[in-house]
C-alpha cells in the first residue's frame, strides 16, 4: 500500500513539473512549444480554416452565373489600380469625381502595403485603410486576397487570416468577446492559441474588416471602454475599436475597407497606411477585364471569334475617349457592359431566361443590396430603424432627374441642375448629412462628367456660353431610362393633388371607422336618420382608389405612347441602339428621323420592372411594387397596345414590341396581345441569336391553335443556328419568308425537319436568293412525302442547276398538295425545264411554274408554252408556265409580276446576267410586235417594252452607284 502511494506521489510530482515547464516555455517569446507527451494530433485548424475560406469565397453570386459558368473567381479577376495616399493627398478627394482624379504616385499591391517600414513602432501590427468610391472593386479585391492567401500565393507571413463583414457585425445585438466573434463564424478557431493574447503570437494574424462604413464606431475614451483581453465580453463595435487602437492584440495587423464618406471616421493616428482603389484607369485594364469575361465561353470556335471581335470593337471605343471609357473607370460598369454584351450576343436557348431589365436590377442589387442611408453622425437610434433605403433615395433624387431628362429629351445636366434636383429641398441637419454622404459615395456612381462638351450642348434647346460650368451625363445611357422607368413605376411622379388625396384618404379612412362605430351605437338609442350622413366618410377612400387607378392607367398610356412614337418609327431597333452605345458606330452614322435623343428603352424597362422576379429584387433594395399596381397597369396596357397594333407598324417598331413582351415575362398578356396580330414583318432587321430567341419565346406563349398568316424574315442575316432557335415560331406560321439570308445547304436540314414535323402548318415557303445549291435542294425534297401542308414553294435563284431541277421533277409526285413552284433564275437549260414542266402537268394540283431568267432558248420557251396547254389525254388542267414576258407571239399575262420580281431583286443579282435576260426580253417583244396586225396590240407591246427599258435603266443606275460608292 505504501509503495502504491509512493508511486502515485512520484507521478504527481512529474506531472506538476511538466505543467510548470510547459507554461514557462509557452510564455518565452519566439519559442515554438511542443509537448513532451506523445498525443494523437488532430487536423490542423489552420488548414481547415483555409479549406472553408476557399469554399466560401469561391462561391459566386447568382448574377455571375449568367455568363455561362465557364470561369472561376481567379480567372475573371483583373487587379484595379491601387495608390498609396499621403495625408495631404487625401485633401479634396471627397469633392472630386473618381474619373477626374490625377494619378501622382505609383501603384501598389495589397501585399506591398504590409511590408515593414521605419515609420511603424516595433512590435505593433499594421492598420491599413483601403478606401474607394462605390463600384471601384473593394469587395472583389478582398475576395481575391482571401483566395490567394488560402492557396499560399500572397501574404504568406500571416499564419491566420480572419475576414469579417462589418454589415454582419453591425447587426449583432448580443455582446461577445473577440474570441466569441471569431468562433461564432469560424468554430474551428475557437481555442486557437494565435488569438489567446499571450506572448506576441498575434503578429501572425491579419484581420479583414470589409465595409467599415456600416459600423457605428466611437473612438472617444468616455464612450468606448478600453479592453486588452480577447475573452472579455463587449459589444462588437467596442471590440473593433480596441483592435484598431492596438489595445487589444496590438501585434495583429488589420486591413479595413470603407467608402469615401467614412474615411475620417477612423482617427488618423490609428491608421498606418492609406490606400485608394482607383478602378480601371486605363483602357488596357478594361480590355483585360472584357477578355476575362467574354472569352470564358464553352470553347466553341465560332463564339471565340465573335468574342474576339467584340473585344476589339470595345477596345477601339475605349481608345477614342468615349463616354464608355469614363463609365468603365468603375469596374462595376465593366461588369454591366460585359453582362449586356453577353446578353446581346451569347444568348443560349438552353440557359435560364435572362432579361435586360433583370441585368440592370441585378447590377443595382450587387452594388446597393441591403444599403441604407445613414446620417454619418452619432445618434442613439439604429440606422436600420430609419428604414431609409439607399436605392429608394436614389430613385427619388437621381430617378427624378432621369425622368425629367426623358420627358424633355435631354441627356446632359449642368451643376446647377444637379443642385436643384438633388437635395434642393433639404432642410434639416439630418437631411443635410444624408445628402453629403449621398453626393460623396453614390452620385458619381450614376453620373459622370460629359466627355464631349459639344454633344452635351447639342442636346439643349438654348445656346450655352463658353464659360459654362461642368456638364454631367449618366454613366451608361440606358441607366437614365431604367431609373426614369423605376421612378414612374414606383409612383414617385404623383402630382400634388394625388399626394394630398392619398393623405386625406388614409386619414379619413382611419377616422371613419371610429366615427362610424360611435354613431352606430348612438343610433340604437336615438334613431335619427341624420347619422347616415356620416357614411359618406367611407366614400372618400373609394374616391382615392379611382384616382389611383387613373394614375396606373396613365402609366400604361405612357408606355404605349413611348413605344410607338411617330418620330422614332424608323430608328434602329432598341437592341441595335444599345449595342451601338457600347461598341460605338464604325462607319457611316445610322439615319435617325427624330431630332432629339430617342428613349425607346424607357417603356421597355417599365414593362420589365413589373415582372415578379425583378419586383423581388427591388423589394430587397427597399423599393416595393405592389401586385395590385401591376394588375392595374397590365389591364390598361393591354387595351392601349391592341389599339396601337391595329395600325401598320414598321419592322423596327414590331421588334421593339417583341422585346417589351419578352421583358414583361407575362405569358397571358403576351398571348392576348398577339391574338390581334396575324402578320409579323421583320424584313431587313439584323437578326441575332437574342432576337431569334425573343421571337420564339414570345410566340411560344400563344396556344397551339394560334397561327401567323405571314412571318417575314427576309434580309435578316439568318444562320443555321438561328433557324434552329426559331423553330417554335415557325410552328405557328402559315407563310414563311426566308429570302435573302445567305442560307447554305446545311440549313436545309433544319427546314427539312421542320416540314416533316406533324405540328408544322407551313403553306408557303420562300427561299429565294439563298445559295442552297443542288445538295441543299435534295435534302429539302426529302420532306415532301411526309408533308401535307405546303402549297407554294419558291426556290428562285438558289443555284439548283439542271441536276437540281431534274431531281425536283422526279420527287414532285411524292407531294400531292403543291400548287405553285418557282425555280426562276437557276441556270436551268431546256431539257431540265421541259422535264419539270411535264412533271407539273402530271401533278394533280400544281397550276403555276416559274422558269424565267433561266438559260432557255427560243425553241425551249415555245415548247414550255405548248407544254402548259391541256393535254389531249383527257385532262383539262392547264399549267401556267412563266418563261418570259411573251408567250409565242403574244404578251404573257404575267409580264408585270416578272418585271416586278426583277426590279425588286435587281440590286442583289448578277447585273450582267440580268442585263442579258432583259435584252432577250426586248428582242422577243420586238419580234412579237412585228407579228401583230392590230394597232392596239402593237401599242400594248410598246408599253411592255417601255417597262423593260425602264428596268434596264434602273440596272445601269444601280451599277453606276455601286462603282462610284454613292448611296441613295
Amino acid at each position: 500500500m505504501s509503495s502504491l502511494r509512493r508511486q502515485l506521489s512520484q507521478l504527481l510530482a512529474v506531472w506538476s513539473w511538466r505543467r510548470r515547464l510547459d507554461v514557462s516555455l509557452y510564455q518565452v517569446p519566439g519559442f515554438n512549444f511542443r509537448t513532451f507527451c506523445s498525443t494523437t494530433s488532430g487536423p490542423d485548424p489552420i488548414q481547415i480554416h483555409k479549406r472553408k475560406l476557399l469554399l466560401w469565397f469561391s462561391h459566386l453570386p447568382q448574377e455571375e452565373k449568367q455568363f455561362g459558368g465557364y470561369f472561376s473567381p481567379e480567372t475573371m479577376h483583373v487587379d484595379p489600380l491601387i495608390l498609396e495616399r499621403k495625408d495631404e493627398e487625401r485633401t479634396g478627394l471627397l469633392s472630386t469625381p473618381p474619373q477626374t482624379l490625377k494619378i501622382t504616385s505609383h501603384s501598389v499591391t495589397v501585399e506591398q502595403l504590409f511590408e515593414p517600414t521605419d515609420a511603424w513602432s516595433d512590435g505593433n501590427g499594421v492598420n491599413v485603410l483601403l478606401y474607394g468610391a462605390v463600384g471601384t472593386g473593394k469587395s472583389t479585391v478582398i475576395r481575391k486576397l482571401v483566395l490567394d492567401w488560402c492557396r499560399g500565393n500572397t501574404l504568406t507571413h500571416f499564419k491566420l487570416l480572419v475576414p469579417f463583414s462589418c454589415e454582419d457585425l453591425s447587426q449583432l445585438s448580443k455582446m461577445a468577446s473577440l474570441r466569441d466573434l471569431v468562433s461564432r463564424k469560424y468554430l474551428h478557431l475557437r481555442k486557437h492559441p494565435l488569438l489567446s493574447g499571450e506572448g506576441n503570437q498575434a503578429k501572425d494574424v491579419l484581420f479583414l474588416f470589409n465595409g467599415m462604413e456600416k459600423m457605428d464606431l466611437d473612438f472617444r475614451i468616455g464612450s468606448t471602454e478600453l479592453c486588452s483581453d480577447p475573452n472579455e465580453v463587449l459589444s462588437p463595435d467596442v471590440v473593433v475599436v480596441n483592435l484598431l487602437r492596438k489595445y487589444l492584440l496590438p501585434e495583429a495587423s488589420i486591413l479595413a475597407t470603407t467608402r469615401l464618406s467614412a474615411l475620417d471616421r477612423i482617427p488618423q493616428k490609428y491608421v498606418s497606411r492609406y490606400a485608394q482603389i482607383c478602378g480601371f484607369s486605363d483602357p488596357d485594364r478594361q480590355r483585360a477585364y472584357f477578355t476575362s469575361r467574354l472569352l470564358q465561353q464553352s470553347g466553341e470556335t465560332a463564339r471565340d471569334h465573335e468574342a474576339h471581335a467584340l473585344i476589339e470593337l470595345l477596345y477601339l471605343n475605349l481608345q477614342r475617349e468615349s463616354q464608355l471609357a469614363a463609365a468603365c473607370f468603375l469596374p462595376s460598369y465593366c461588369w454591366l457592359t460585359c453582362a449586356t454584351m453577353h446578353f446581346l450576343h451569347f444568348t443560349d436557348a438552353k440557359a435560364p431566361i435572362r432579361t435586360l431589365t433583370g441585368i440592370y436590377t441585378s447590377f443595382l442589387r450587387l452594388n446597393f443590396g441591403g444599403e441604407v442611408l445613414g446620417t454619418g453622425t452619432k445618434t442613439n437610434v439604429n440606422i436600420q430603424e430609419h428604414n431609409n433605403s439607399l436605392m429608394l433615395y436614389v430613385v427619388r433624387t437621381v430617378g427624378k432627374l432621369a425622368f425629367d431628362g426623358v420627358t424633355y429629351k435631354r441627356t446632359s445636366f449642368s451643376e446647377n441642375e444637379l443642385e436643384q434636383w438633388i437635395g434642393g429641398k433639404t432642410k434639416t441637419d439630418e437631411e443635410l448629412h444624408q445628402l453629403a454622404m449621398f453626393r460623396t459615395d453614390v452620385l458619381d456612381f450614376f453620373l459622370a462628367p460629359c466627355v464631349k462638351k459639344s454633344q452635351c450642348r447639342a442636346s439643349l434647346h438654348e445656346a450655352l456660353s463658353e464659360d459654362d460650368q461642368s456638364w454631367y451625363v449618366f454613366a451608361v445611357p440606358a441607366m437614365q431610362e431604367y431609373l426614369a422607368a423605376l421612378y414612374v413605376v414606383l409612383g414617385e411622379n404623383k402630382s400634388a393633388l394625388e399626394r394630398l388625396t392619398r393623405q386625406m384618404s388614409l386619414t379619413i379612412g382611419q377616422a371613419s371607422e371610429d366615427v362610424s362605430a360611435i354613431f352606430n351605437i348612438v343610433s340604437k338609442f336615438i334613431p335619427i336618420r341624420i347619422f347616415a350622413v356620416f357614411n359618406l366618410l367611407k366614400l372618400f377612400p373609394k374616391f382615392y382608389e379611382k384616382i389611383s387607378s387613373h394614375n396606373k392607367g396613365s402609366i400604361a398610356r405612357t408606355m404605349a405612347a413611348e413605344m410607338f412614337r411617330t418620330e422614332d418609327s424608323y430608328n434602329e431597333d432598341v437592341l441595335d441602339q444599345m449595342e451601338q452605345n457600347l461598341l460605338g458606330v464604325h462607319g457611316p452614322q445610322p439615319q435617325q428621323q427624330s431630332e432629339g435623343q430617342p428613349f425607346e428603352l424607357y417603356p421597355i424597362f417599365m414593362g420589365g420592372l413589373l415582372h415578379y422576379g425583378n419586383r423581388v429584387l427591388l423589394q430587397q433594395l427597399g423599393c416595393s411594387i405592389q401586385s395590385s399596381t401591376v394588375v392595374q397597369i397590365t389591364n390598361a396596357l393591354r387595351k392601349h397596345l391592341v389599339r396601337e397594333l391595329s395600325k401598320p407598324q414598321p419592322p423596327e417598331e414590331l421588334m421593339d414590341l417583341l422585346v417589351l413582351l419578352y421583358e414583361f415575362q407575362n405569358p397571358r398578356l403576351t398571348a392576348e396581345i398577339l391574338a390581334s396580330i396575324r402578320t409579323i414583318r421583320l424584313a431587313n432587321i439584323r437578326m441575332t441569336s437574342l432576337k431569334c430567341f425573343i421571337l420564339s419565346s414570345v410566340i411560344s406563349c400563344t396556344p397551339a391553335s394560334y397561327h401567323l398568316e405571314e412571318l417575314d424574315l427576309s434580309s435578316c442575316l439568318l444562320t443555321q443556328d438561328m433557324l434552329q432557335m426559331l423553330w417554335p415560331a415557325f410552328r405557328h406560321t402559315h407563310n414563311l419568308n426566308l429570302q435573302f439570308n445567305s442560307l447554305g445547304p446545311e440549313s436545309c436540314i433544319v427546314l427539312r425537319d421542320l416540314l416533316r414535323d406533324p405540328k408544322s402548318s407551313i403553306r408557303s415557303l420562300q427561299l429565294c436568293d439563298n445559295p442552297l445549291l443542288e445538295s441543299g435542294a435534295c435534302i429539302l425534297l426529302e420532306a415532301l412525302p411526309e408533308n401535307h401542308s405546303l402549297t407554294h414553294l419558291s426556290l428562285m435563284h438558289t443555284g439548283l442547276g439542271d441536276q437540281g431541277a431534274l431531281e425536283l421533277a422526279e420527287r414532285l409526285q411524292e407531294h400531292k398538295v403543291l400548287q405553285e413552284l418557282n425555280v426562276a433564275y437557276n441556270n436551268i437549260g431546256d431539257n431540265a425545264a421541259l422535264a419539270l414542266a411535264d412533271a407539273c402537268r402530271e401533278h394533280p394540283s400544281i397550276h403555276t411554274l416559274h422558269v424565267y431568267l433561266n438559260s432557255l432558248s427560243d425553241a425551249g420557251k415555245q415548247s414550255l408554252y405548248v407544254r402548259g396547254v391541256p393535254s389531249h389525254s383527257g385532262s383539262d388542267r392547264k399549267v401556267k408556265v412563266l418563261a418570259s414576258v411573251t408567250e409565242g407571239s403574244d404578251i404573257s399575262e404575267d409580264w408585270h409580276p416578272i418585271l416586278s420580281v426583277i426590279r425588286k431583286n435587281i440590286s442583289s443579282w448578277d447585273r450582267q446576267r440580268v442585263k442579258q435576260q432583259l435584252q432577250v426580253f426586248l428582242r422577243d417583244l420586238e419580234w412579237g410586235r412585228q407579228q401583230q396586225q392590230s394597232f392596239w396590240k402593237r401599242l400594248h407591246f410598246r408599253r411592255v417594252e417601255n417597262g423593260v427599258r425602264q428596268t434596264l435603266q434602273m440596272l445601269e443606275k444601280d451599277t453606276l452607284h455601286k462603282s462610284t460608292g454613292y448611296n441613295k
